[in-house]
């Protein structure tokens, strides 16, 4: 694992971005086509936004797929991570080959398995991911399931999850917050090619130290991207703040 380090949250984004837009014309030029994951969430703004001012890219020749999404909740929601992409990406690339979007209104089992089927047929070049106040990798609250090889999973949103929802602005109470959520497996999200990891914020830095500083464990979930062959993790100085001294930054 590479660990990236800058001043704030923009200057992160800005590499993070720029490393993914690598990764995107990379698998482009040598296959003719890139197949992408993108995460959702506050920590995704400025990675996301600077992916997208890299006009060089050909996204007709891109498909995309993203990470999680709540149980029940409508698109027009706030919270809803259709939404969030939506706005974010799918209005602002208009030739994109194709995506994936997960609804989480239709039946879970059968959305899992639809979604399981097509992610079989597009192996992820590059994946963009964050990690959680409570260190989940996509929706995989601990302990995460470390051993299903389905794509896609049903799982149940613990309370720090569903509390730092609320915290980030997406609900007016914890009540309204889904307890359940359709999520990309720690198995699916592995299997990609490459893995860039965005982690801004002070409210994140106990989270990184448990996932860097202790062994990989199902408690704590996003510790398994130590062992990817190629990931790459991008901090702000805050996120950054209660890592020991022992590390090397790039």
């Amino acid at each position: 694992m590479k660990i990236y380090k800058r001043k704030d949250p923009n200057e992160m984004g800005k590499v993070a971005g720029d490393h993914a837009a690598e990764a995107i014309l990379s698998a482009i030029k040598s296959r003719g086509a890139a197949n992408i994951i993108l995460a959702t969430g506050t920590s995704q703004f400025e990675t996301l936004k600077a992916l997208l001012s890299h006009q060089e890219i050909d996204w007709s020749k891109v498909t995309m797929f993203h990470l999680d999404e709540y149980l029940g909740l409508p698109i027009t929601h706030p919270a809803s991570f259709r939404k969030y992409l939506k706005e974010r990406f799918l209005d602002e690339v208009k030739e994109l080959k194709n995506y994936f979007l997960i609804d989480g209104e239709e039946d879970p089992e059968k959305e899992t398995e639809r979604l399981g089927k097509l992610i079989f047929k597009h192996p992820i070049d590059v994946a963009l991911v964050g990690i959680g106040e409570n260190g989940h990798l996509a929706f995989n609250d601990p302990p995460a399931d470390f051993e299903t090889e389905k794509p896609y999973l049903v799982v149940d949103l613990d309370e720090a999850c569903r509390k730092q929802q609320l915290g980030e602005g997406w609900f007016p109470d914890l009540e309204a917050v889904p307890r359940q959520a359709i999520s990309m497996s720690i198995h699916q999200i592995m299997k990609s090619k490459k893995i860039i990891c965005s982690v801004p914020d002070k409210r994140k830095a106990n989270a990184v130290k448990s996932c860097l500083e202790n062994k990989v464990s199902p408690e704590f979930p996003a510790s398994i991207l130590q062992e990817h062959p190629d990931c790459a993790l991008y901090l702000d100085e805050a996120a950054a703040s209660l890592l020991g001294s022992g590390y090397s930054f790039n």
